[in-house]
């Protein structure tokens, strides 16, 4: 019999797209065959005349999965789409999901069913979470991202009602440093009370939400100056020099692995930039590039982005892709399995969700 595990979270980037690749990677690498499948997406990117799910994308490619992405993810909420559904499309998306969910199921002990985001998302279609896991008969895994303590056990306390019966734990993510003794023993006790399995608490750990160089450039809506296979350099820290140079080296060597945003005009900071750890340098004010930057940068390795936009507007594009990026990258994956597997009990999952050996 195969076991579905439903892995859901409350809130965008809670880490529900890494939940799944490890819980993949360590099945698999404890004897059992594996099988993916997210029931309901509306985060997809349209490609002519289809859609493609990228989560999945990524998940058929990395376990060389024999299904095709339209049955791995079967439902595909494009704004399209969305208009026929309003028109009175009478689809039966549920039998759509039950159907690839029986296909994905063949052969398999376990599959590892990718949620929404939130407990709304897919109701338009009744493939919400809850609706979902009844329809697959699901054990469900919820992944809660931390902001504050209230807000942790919240939408602990929302997951186990709108779950009920079909949630067998959650996993709290990203919790700072100065905050782990806290949830681990004042918050976990607390919610063990309630009736509910908090299976592990995972430290913020900065690299899993750093960005790369080709995220910075699609942000900015600009090209990248480098050698090839930069744009997947991971940046952790973001710095502006707007000072006077002879203060800057020391100000530069406070980040590592970081993007440097400087105006074009100023070759000075430039250079003072790459001689520390400096991934990218992020010019601005639409100056064409000094050959004699180039060329250090060449030499260094490090990345060049023109933007076309004044410092204070280039901030504000970049910041707003940290801690939002998707864990499509080799480091991160590797680091949130090793992270997970340090914390989580799998024999005890595996007991809670009905898979043997």
């Amino acid at each position: 019999m195969t076991i579905n595990l439903y892995v859901t979270s409350t809130q965008d980037f809670s880490g529900k797209s890494a939940v799944c690749l490890t819980f993949l990677h360590r099945f698999q690498k404890d004897g059992y065959t594996v099988g993916y499948l997210k029931p309901f997406s509306s985060a997809a990117r349209v490609l002519s005349s289809s859609s493609v799910d990228e989560d999945a994308r990524l998940i058929k490619e990395t376990f060389n999965l024999a299904e095709p992405l339209e049955i791995l993810a079967p439902v595909i909420l494009t704004t399209q789409q969305a208009q026929r559904i309003l028109e009175g499309d009478s689809l039966d998306y549920q039998k759509i999901v039950k159907q690839a969910a029986e296909k994905v199921g063949e052969s398999k002990d376990v599959v590892v069913m990718e949620g929404s985001a939130n407990f709304r998302e897919g109701r338009i279609v009744k493939l919400s979470p809850s609706e979902a896991a009844v329809l697959l008969d699901a054990k469900v895994v919820t992944v809660i991202g931390y902001k504050d303590v209230l807000q942790v056990i919240d939408d602990i306390l929302t997951a186990s009602m709108r779950l009920d019966k079909n949630l067998v734990g959650v996993i709290v993510n990203n919790v700072p440093v100065s905050q782990l003794d806290y949830v681990k023993h004042k918050v976990k006790p607390y919610i063990q009370k309630q009736g509910i399995n908090l299976m592990a608490v995972l430290p913020y750990e900065k690299t899993l939400y750093s960005i790369t160089v080709g995220e910075i450039a699609e942000a900015l809506e600009a090209e990248v100056i480098c050698a090839s296979g930069c744009e997947n350099e991971l940046v952790e820290n973001l710095l502006i020099g707007a000072m006077n140079v002879e203060t800057a080296l020391n100000y530069f060597r406070r980040a590592i692995n970081k993007a440097v945003i400087v105006g074009g005009d100023r070759p000075d900071m430039q250079l003072a930039a790459m001689e520390t750890s400096t991934k990218v340098l992020i010019l601005t004010g639409n100056v064409p590039l000094n050959p004699m930057i180039q060329a250090r940068a060449e030499e260094r390795g490090v990345a060049i982005i023109l933007s076309t936009y004044d410092t204070l507007t280039t901030v504000e594009k970049v910041e707003k892709f940290f801690g939002k990026s998707r864990i499509h990258q080799a480091e991160k994956v590797l680091r949130f399995e090793e992270l997970l597997s340090q914390n989580l009990d799998f024999p005890a999952l595996y007991k809670a969700i009905g898979l043997s050996k």
